[in-house]
């Protein structure tokens, strides 16, 4: 399991959140979707990032919350779209693991940089920031089923 350390410049995002359990059908992504195309906002040029907001460990399943993003261009006119969320995603170092399994592995994905990864490293956790998924796939054409996300866990020098 390969870990690199990147810096990643701040993202402005429109996103769709989503309070439930993690497990539960993602139909918030469905939204974001058809709202990112009808504005033609498509991948290569704009990124499709997952933010899981709370640990299912310490927040019970139903109050869990998750924001499907998706970058806007600088130039995006918010103003246009009143009731539309958007909001600045912090840059900054941060450790990044490739990850290519079915979804609900990625928590093994989590449980590998916080438990093993991080305490063998030179870094720690910086939570005044917020993991990332960068979806580099969508899991429903893949042959498997199986999605491709680059886990970004936000970092600072230990000490």
């Amino acid at each position: 399991m390969t870990v690199a350390v990147k810096e990643l410049p701040e993202h402005e995002v429109a996103y769709v959140r989503r309070v439930g359990s993690y497990f539960e059908p993602p139909e918030h992504w469905g939204k974001l979707f058809q709202w990112a195309f009808g504005n033609e906002l498509f991948p290569p040029q704009q990124q499709f990032i997952g933010i899981s907001l709370d640990n299912p460990e310490l927040v019970e399943d139903q109050e869990c919350r998750h924001d499907a993003c998706v970058t806007i261009p600088k130039d995006f006119q918010k103003e246009e779209h009143p009731d539309d969320s958007f909001k600045r995603l912090d840059g900054g170092s941060y450790a990044v693991y490739s990850f290519y399994d079915t979804p609900g592995k990625l928590n093994q994905a989590y449980q590998f940089m916080f438990a093993e990864w991080l305490p063998a490293s030179e870094y720690e956790p910086d939570f005044s920031r917020h993991n990332l998924e960068f979806n580099l796939n969508n899991p429903a054409e893949d042959p498997e089923g199986r999605c491709k996300v680059e886990l970004f866990v936000p970092i600072k020098k230990c000490g």
